[in-house]
C-alpha cells in the first residue's frame, strides 16, 4: 500500500518494541505452563503470573504467539511486518473472546482483565510495529514524503 511508510528512520526501534513484546508473552508463557502443569487444559486458572491470570491453554497460547514474533523478528525481510499484523490482530481477538467471557464457563483461557488489557496492549504494539516495519530497496522506496511536497527533509 502507498501510504504505509516503507524505510521509516525509526525501524530499528519498532524492530525492537515487536522483539521486547514477543519476549514478554514467552515469558508468560514458560512461567504460566510452569505455574499450570498440574491443571488441566482449561483448569482453573492460577492466582498470578506476572501479575495476571492464566491456565495451561492460555500460557500455550500465549507462548505460541511470543514464539512466532520471535521469529519473525529473528528472520526480518518483511517477515517480521506479516508475523507481527497476524499475531497483532490473532491477539485483539483472543482479547476480546476473553472479555466477552471473564465471568463464565466459556473463559477457556482462564484470563482475568488485567490479563486482557496486556494482551490488548501487545496485540496493539505489534500491529503498530507492523505498520512502520517494512523495508524496500532505495530504488523502489520513492522519495521521502517531505521531499514529494517540495519541503526540506
Amino acid at each position: 500500500m502507498a501510504h504505509i511508510p516503507v524505510n521509516h528512520p525509526l525501524r530499528p526501534i519498532y524492530r525492537l518494541v515487536g522483539f521486547a513484546s514477543g519476549a514478554y508473552l514467552v515469558v508468560y508463557g514458560i512461567l504460566g505452563l510452569i505455574g499450570t502443569a498440574s491443571e488441566g487444559i482449561t483448569g482453573h486458572p492460577v492466582d498470578r503470573v506476572l501479575g495476571q491470570s492464566t491456565n495451561l491453554l492460555g500460557a500455550i497460547v500465549s507462548l505460541a504467539a511470543g514464539g512466532l514474533v520471535l521469529l519473525g523478528t529473528a528472520v526480518g525481510r518483511n517477515v517480521d511486518v506479516e508475523v507481527d499484523k497476524f499475531v497483532g490482530w490473532g491477539l485483539l481477538v483472543v482479547g476480546s473472546y476473553s472479555l466477552a467471557t471473564i465471568r463464565t464457563d466459556a473463559n477457556f483461557f482462564g484470563h482475568s482483565i488485567s490479563t486482557v488489557i496486556v494482551i490488548y496492549l501487545v496485540g496493539t504494539l505489534l500491529v503498530a510495529v507492523s505498520l512502520y516495519s517494512k523495508v524496500a530497496a532505495p530504488g523502489k522506496a520513492g522519495a521521502p514524503r517531505q521531499v514529494r511536497e517540495g519541503r526540506a527533509a
